[in-house]
């Protein structure tokens, strides 16, 4: 890809051209025009000729695709990331592996305050167990460390920090030996976090946001709350975001709102929402998503832990819609989320459900639906936010989904081809650090849902991860690459186009190239992903390859 040397500006015309732009308004479209940010014109190489002569600029694309940039409609960015700088504990094979590359970063970083882990997974590992305290003190040498599961919802610590929250062991998910959940996980997580500096966070953040841009990811949808980050970093994270060149950052601050003073505090913190991961449960590898039948695997008769019921979800969406802000919920067992459904319900009893639905509430995560919930999603005008990540990390018949729960109930999760059928509208997330940041892999999870019946076409999945953000936040015109969209897109080095269908229950005429469906990636399982050359956020560019 080669391009002119015109300077930067704000107000400049662009013309990509000798490529393929990805666009509804002509779908073998091979150049396009931005102008003042936003696309102005998208056609063919023949009519482009007639706009060369009046640009600022002009970028041979040399073959290469343009799609619009991928959103990310769940992530901690903070998070993100310091497990980009800290110990990734992800890769760890084995229990012993584990403590091995605690003790070596302990020993590399002398000078770090508290020991920031992220990413160990004990069903992964032949002990099928976590660290215990005793091993931990071990290897950390007495050093405080703060080690979160993968799925950030129980997390394993030293004494020395635990010694650094009074009153832990008093709190409701304090175990001697086991990992912290509830209360006690928060309490210890908040420690761990505030001895991070100003300086260190900010780093964290910019390395979070670079890493998106390099994806493809121009927009990204911040999940931070009470119980997950605190005031002060939702807002540094939000000020840097507006003031530095890369993705946008869309903020949902996940605090139940009751009239319009905690809707006015919302606003002011900057927050597009009380949403997010306002937590009605917690999570299947921690035990304590909330589930209507006791786990396979747990305590006997355990069901998981409920944080709010019907009547609070209820009191929060009412609340949430008469001020105009949008609400949402973390929900992940069938009975958290059958609860959401009751409680939004109940809602629209009190309001109307034309009102309830103009809103576009939200659910993270919707992992264990039943087609009677998919059906209410639809009904209500719900938006489930997902991760396909998650089943490509822990579904299938050995996967953790059905440790848990059995093979027949995890083979019922994450069922995006009926939420499509019913109309449900589907964005597309990593909840990173809880998987990576990796649109083109999730857009894959996808389409090659371990559960086959589960599975959606490429396209589906990709319109999903861009224009299925911007929707989720109540925007329409956004996410695709037509006139008067924002000019947020990325240029890619990839191999032939094609159309993926899941199986053969998708009309042959749409996987045929006389239909004018714009092609895709090949995302088949083994294929190399395409590699991002640069991200573009309103007309600016945020991310170039190096050498390209």
């Amino acid at each position: 890809m080669t391009e002119s040397t015109a300077p930067q500006s704000e107000h400049r015309t662009v013309l990509l051209r000798g490529g393929d732009v990805h666009s509804p308004a002509d779908p073998f479209a091979t150049a396009m025009v931005v102008e003042r940010g936003h696309v102005a014109w998208v056609g063919s190489e023949g009519a482009a000729d007639a706009f060369a002569s009046g640009v600022d600029e002009v970028i041979d694309l040399d073959g290469a695709l343009v799609t619009p940039a991928f959103t990310d409609a769940h992530v901690h960015t903070t998070s993100t990331g310091l497990a980009l700088t800290g110990l990734d504990l992800s890769g760890s094979r084995t229990l012993g592996e584990a403590l091995g590359l605690l003790r070596a970063y302990v020993a590399a970083h002398p000078e770090d305050r508290v020991v920031l882990g992220h990413g160990w997974d004990a069903t992964r590992w032949p002990e099928r167990r976590p660290p215990s305290r005793g091993e931990l003190d071990e290897a950390a040498g007495g050093r405080p460390v703060y080690l979160p599961r993968v799925d950030v919802h129980s997390a394993v610590a030293t004494t020395a920090l635990l010694d650094l929250v009074p009153g832990v062991t008093g709190l409701t998910g304090h175990h001697p030996d086991a990992p912290l959940t509830g209360a006690a996980h928060h309490a210890v997580r908040s420690a761990a976090h505030g001895a991070v500096s100003p300086r260190q966070r900010a780093e964290a953040q910019r390395a979070a946001l670079r890493h998106a841009a390099s994806l493809g990811i121009g927009t990204v949808h911040e999940c931070g709350g009470p119980d997950i980050s605190d005031e002060e970093d939702f807002a540094a994270l939000l000020k840097l975001a507006a003031a530095e060149n890369g993705p946008r950052v869309f903020g949902y601050w996940a605090e139940r709102v009751a009239d319009e003073k905690d809707a006015r505090q919302i606003r002011e913190l900057g927050a597009v929402g009380a949403a997010g991961d306002l937590f009605v449960d917690g999570s299947l590898g921690s035990h304590t998503a909330c589930l209507h039948e006791p786990y396979a695997d747990g305590p006997a008769g355990g069901t998981g832990t409920a944080h709010l019921d019907a009547a609070e979800i209820a009191a929060h969406v009412a609340a949430c819609t008469e001020a105009g802000l949008q609400a949402g919920f973390h929900a992940i067992g069938d009975a958290a989320v059958s609860a959401v459904v009751d409680g939004v319900r109940a809602a629209a009893e009190k309001l109307g459900l034309p009102r309830i639905r103009g809103a576009r509430h939200r659910v993270e995560h919707a992992e264990m639906l039943t087609p009677e919930t998919v059906a209410a999603f639809a009904e209500l005008g719900l938006t489930a936010s997902v991760q396909p990540a998650f089943d490509a990390a822990w579904g299938g018949e050995e996967g953790m989904y059905a440790q848990r729960l059995g093979v027949e109930r995890a083979r019922t999760l994450n069922p995006y081809a009926a939420l499509l059928r019913a109309g449900v509208p589907l964005a597309f997330g990593s909840d990173s650090p809880v998987t990576p940041l990796d649109p083109w892999g999730t857009v894959r999870a996808a389409a090659f849902h371990r559960t086959p019946e589960h599975r959606i076409s490429v396209r589906a999945g990709f319109t999903a991860h861009t224009r299925g953000g911007w929707r989720a936040v109540g925007r329409d015109d956004a996410g695709t690459l037509v006139p008067g969209a924002p000019a947020d897109y990325a240029v890619w080095r990839t191999s032939d186009l094609v159309v993926q269908a899941p199986d053969d229950r998708v009309a042959r005429w749409s996987t045929d190239p006389r239909s004018g469906t714009p092609g895709l990636p090949d995302l088949t399982p083994g294929a190399e992903l395409p590699v991002c050359l640069r991200t573009v956020v309103l007309g600016q560019t945020v991310y170039a390859r190096p050498n390209e």
